[in-house]
């Protein structure tokens, strides 16, 4: 969401698996009936995350909820932004109001922003 738009709300739905070339922020792979989901972190935000949890894997039926958040910083007065990213999938057929309930899955990147 932007505040140049008042705030609305972005999605974007697929069905399948996308084209790793064409949203190179997450990486997913079918193999043996699980889904492998790995969100790829953008380099230049903050803090740094040397550390990162590893790939989810995901059952047909189920669902993963990861959030992520950074902070900009403006090299022209030092001032910042906040970008908060959540990233809802699901495997398999799902109904519509799937992502409104608890995830199967939920990685938590939220870092504290100074």
């Amino acid at each position: 969401m932007h505040e140049h738009d008042d705030f609305q709300p972005q999605s974007v739905t697929h069905d399948g698996l996308p084209d790793s070339t064409s949203d190179p922020r997450v990486l997913l792979q079918e193999t043996d009936g699980l889904l492998r989901v790995q969100l790829v972190v953008t380099p230049f935000g903050m803090p740094r995350r040397w550390r990162r949890p590893p790939a989810q894997r995901l059952a047909r039926g189920q669902w993963l909820r990861w959030q992520v958040n950074y902070r900009f910083a403006n090299s022209h007065g030092g001032e910042w932004t906040y970008r908060l990213d959540t990233l809802n999938i699901g495997y398999g057929p799902t109904r519509a109001d799937l992502f409104l309930g608890t995830p199967t899955h939920h990685v938590d990147e939220l870092a504290a922003l100074r």
